[in-house]
Parts: structure tokens; C-alpha cells; sequence
């Protein structure tokens, strides 16, 4: 399985968009530094993810959540969420 990850910083509240085959082990090292994107605003916690059997698949789904359509879906998907400023 391919996933498509959302995580978002304890610290700031900003979400960081990611791809993995494994999303647990993927914000673990998130949370160990390293990746130099999330580095400085650790720690993270996973919000969201959705699961692909293809690659491409995933890859393509990351590409569209990191445009302007893709965050108005996350924030219309995870809107209950977001209303209890979690």
C-alpha cells in the first residue's frame, strides 16, 4: 500500500503533506528530525491519510492536496476537526 499523509505541528498548527508506504514509522522520523521541511516545528502528530494500491496513484494525490483546490478538500474533509481546534 502507497499513503498519502497529513500531519500537522503540535507547536504552529501548520500541516506538512507527505507520501509513504509506511505513514507510523514516516512520523516517527518526522518527529526525529529528519526530514529538513518539519525539522524546526516539531513535534508532529498524524491527521489525516488516505491509502493507495498504486503509486502513481498516491503520487498524484499528493500532488493535488498540496495545490489550492487540494487544501480547500482537506479543510472541507476534515472540518469537524478543525472546529474543536484540535
Amino acid at each position: 500500500m502507497f499513503y498519502v499523509y497529513v500531519i500537522q505541528s503540535e507547536s504552529s498548527g501548520s500541516w506538512y503533506i507527505g507520501y509513504s508506504m509506511d505513514p507510523y514509522s514516516r512520523l516517527k522520523k518526522h518527529n526525529q528530525n529528519g526530514n529538513n521541511s518539519t525539522s524546526r516545528k516539531g513535534p508532529w502528530r498524524l491527521i489525516y491519510f488516505e491509502a493507495y494500491l498504486d503509486k502513481r496513484d498516491a503520487l498524484g494525490r499528493e500532488r493535488f492536496l498540496k495545490s489550492g483546490s487540494g487544501w480547500r478538500f482537506l479543510k472541507k474533509q476534515m472540518k469537524n476537526y478543525l472546529e474543536i481546534g484540535s
